[in-house]
């Protein structure tokens, strides 16, 4: 055969191992040929807590979806569910686990009722940032604890995206002090809710669908979601005209979650792919969310009123954050492994953040 028409053929056969969704594998025969096996197409399940295509957070986890085909030559597809079509928005936990599914996408703070420690894989209030917060979740033992913890779920985390810095939330009445608080029924979860909590406020956990008909029938009086971006589409200023800037979610992570033993399951090459995929999605979302956010801000609606919490809130949120994590820390182990692990990367990352990104921002003006 000429070099040219070889060269043609074994192109063509690798468009048709990319067409049939198989990956080229090499075994060698007792004879030494080497002949090609197929990898079998592997079916995933996936729902989410989020409506179908949701800007960044959905569009996030379809785009990974489309990844792991992609990368596997079409032998790895994960279909994507929305809220409510298999099972609630809030239920994907528990229906992986019992594996009814095979993974979810949602928030790691949702499943604080589960173990108080997932509260702070999702993100602590005034602590660290999305990059923070993934240094130290994959260098910083993090990831260790979380598997082990979501192991006893039957479950395996991996990061699934993080929004960057959040905004404070929206409220019908301007907050000019700590008193204004008392008894507001406010949408926000985890321990952000917490420290709300001992600050007079009600907090209340509810799905994206549910947010904006609770806040516009006065049966929450305020809550937090995003950005500018999410935020502006779900209409809220409509509502609730005072913007205020964020605290309690300064790096908050996403998760897609799969059920464990469906995961043991899978090929090590479908394994890294999905992990490859995730990491990719992880980047893009935190990228999107800045750039998003940016052009948001600069067109939201004239009757909004960005404002910051008064400094006797924000002194009194403090005090109240080292109560609520001395209190879970008397009460669960597993929240005091977290939170030592989490404050020794603290001590660790803050003399070089200080020194670098601090330091430059504050020149930068």
């Amino acid at each position: 055969m000429k070099r040219r028409d070889f060269l043609t053929t074994t192109a063509l056969g690798a468009t048709a191992l990319a067409v049939n969704g198989c990956h080229r594998a090499e075994e060698k025969s007792e004879d030494g040929s080497v002949a090609i096996k197929k990898t079998k197409k592997v079916t995933l399940k996936l729902a989410t807590s989020w409506p179908a295509h949701f800007p960044i957070m959905g569009t996030g986890v379809d785009n990974f979806a489309k990844r792991c085909f992609e990368l596997s030559g079409g032998s790895l597809e994960i279909k994507v569910y929305a809220k409510n079509i298999l099972v609630p928005a809030l239920q994907v936990f528990d229906a992986t686990s019992a594996a009814q599914i095979d993974a979810f996408h949602s928030g790691v703070y949702y499943w604080k009722g589960k173990n108080s420690a997932f509260s702070i894989f999702g993100g602590m209030p005034l602590g660290l940032t999305s990059e923070e917060m993934i240094t130290w979740m994959k260098f910083g033992g993090g990831y260790d604890l979380w598997r082990e913890m979501y192991g006893k779920f039957n479950l395996y985390p991996l990061i699934g995206g993080t929004t960057g810095p959040q905004m404070g939330g929206w409220f019908k009445k301007e907050i000019n002090s700590l008193a204004d608080l008392k008894g507001l029924k406010m949408r926000i979860p985890g321990l952000g809710g917490e420290v709300m909590k001992k600050l007079g406020v009600n907090p209340v956990l509810l799905p994206a669908g549910e947010i904006y008909t609770s806040l516009e029938r006065g049966t929450i009086d305020a809550t937090e979601w995003v950005g500018p971006a999410l935020d502006s589409m779900m209409g809220f200023a409509k509502a609730a005209p005072y913007y205020y800037t964020g605290w309690h979610e300064p790096g908050s992570i996403l998760e897609i979650t799969f059920n464990k033993t469906r995961w043991e399951k899978l090929s090590a090459e479908h394994q890294a792919i999905i992990t490859a995929a995730s990491e990719e999605m992880t980047s893009t979302m935190l990228q999107e969310f800045r750039y998003e956010n940016a052009k948001a801000l600069q067109v939201l609606p004239e009757n909004v009123q960005i404002k910051t919490f008064p400094k006797e809130m924000m002194d009194a949120a403090k005090v109240a954050l080292d109560e609520v994590l001395k209190v879970e820390s008397n009460k669960s182990d597993d929240f005091k492994r977290v939170l030592e692990s989490y404050q020794k990367f603290v001590k660790l990352n803050k003399p070089w953040d200080d020194i670098s990104t601090k330091n430059f921002l504050e020149i930068r003006g």
